[in-house]
């Protein structure tokens, strides 16, 4: 899902570049319409409880710690770091790399928010637990799909 070492997907805009492989888009329902869709300005939202100010994802609306229905997305920093990972070494579609990286990404803000994404930009072999990383996104119709690369590009 990721590029082959050494292909640059981002720019300071935060929106991939080359043409991304075939993907399965997820369903995009009136919940999840803000997560899939904020990537096109660039922004990763999160809905966040406006009683107590828990992030909560994946996105409902409901607050699982006070119990609220107050639950609005509201953009976050796009920052955060690996929690979990693992190299992928088989095509299982065509267009893959021969290796690549599926993560857990926890956000900046709170850290039991976790993304599963790719890791990009970077050779596979690079990750670590605990590597800080920046969203990007890769447009699919009309879903924004966010991923992850070392904050450091």
């Amino acid at each position: 899902m990721t590029p082959p070492s050494g292909d640059a997907r981002s720019q300071n805009s935060g929106q991939a570049t080359v043409p991304p492989p075939e993907r399965a888009l997820p369903y995009v329902d009136m919940d999840s319409k803000a997560f899939w869709t904020g990537g096109e300005r660039g922004e990763l939202l999160i809905y966040r409880c406006q009683e107590c100010a828990y992030y909560v994802h994946p996105p409902v609306r409901f607050c699982p710690k006070c119990e609220s229905r107050k639950v609005e997305p509201e953009a976050v920093s796009g920052k955060g770091y690996v929690t979990s990972f693992t190299v992928n070494h088989k095509k299982w579609v065509p267009g893959l790399p021969d290796r690549y990286v599926l993560a857990l990404v926890s956000i900046a803000e709170q850290e039991d928010v976790r993304l599963v994404c790719n890791i990009l930009n970077c050779d596979p072999e690079s990750v670590t637990m605990g590597m800080p990383v920046k969203v990007l996104f890769e447009q699919h119709e009309d879903v924004w799909v966010p991923f992850f690369e070392p904050e450091a590009n």
